[in-house]
């Protein structure tokens, strides 16, 4: 889908009109929770959480990005999963 925006005259000229607004649209969305951080660095053409979560930085926003809450989860979700190929591993032998 195709999304046209009319800026005003003091907005275009700043170097990058452009992606300065499609940022503005990402964060808000992604502040605002309407926008999940995947669905937020896929707007803006990022690869990875990672870039996101350096973008966030780079705005100085702290409060949403990575942190231990999310660290513990991902460690809890590794130790499930190498549980299950531990356990799928000894059905095998």
């Amino acid at each position: 889908m195709e999304i046209r925006v009319e800026l005003p005259n003091d907005i275009t000229q700043h170097a990058d009109p452009a992606r300065e607004a499609l940022e503005a649209v990402a964060l808000a969305g992604y502040l605002s929770g309407k926008l999940t951080s995947y669905q937020a660095g896929r707007l803006l053409g990022l690869s990875s959480r990672f870039e996101f979560e350096a973008l966030l930085k780079t705005r100085g926003i702290y409060d949403h990005a990575y942190g231990p809450a999310d660290l513990a989860e991902d460690w809890d979700t590794l130790r499930k999963l190498g549980d299950r190929a531990s356990n799928e591993g000894r059905g095998r032998a």
